[in-house]
């Protein structure tokens, strides 16, 4: 379900300290549910997958997404039955 427009995208409080920084280091949070905003492209954020943190690189395709989407917080290691149809 998707938020409503006239809430606008939600974001932590993190936000402005991330802007007003101007430093170039990577900016840990634990905020997966936030957007990424247009002010944030280029700005490299840690973000907690659980585990630890995981380097995104805020481009201008990612604006409008969630952080969450970028790092995985499960490791996929394949179906059972796929490989047992590899070896046959």
């Amino acid at each position: 379900m998707t938020r409503s427009v006239w809430k606008g995208p939600f974001v932590d409080g993190y936000a402005d300290a991330a802007r007003a920084s101007g430093r170039n280091e990577v900016i840990k949070i634990w905020s997966r549910r936030s957007t990424m905003l247009p002010q944030f492209v280029g700005l490299t954020f840690g973000v907690h997958n659980g585990h630890k943190f995981i380097p995104v690189l805020v481009t201008e395709d990612m604006v409008g997404h969630k952080f969450g989407e970028f790092a995985p917080s499960r490791t996929f290691y394949g179906h059972a039955a796929d490989k047992k149809a590899k070896r046959g």
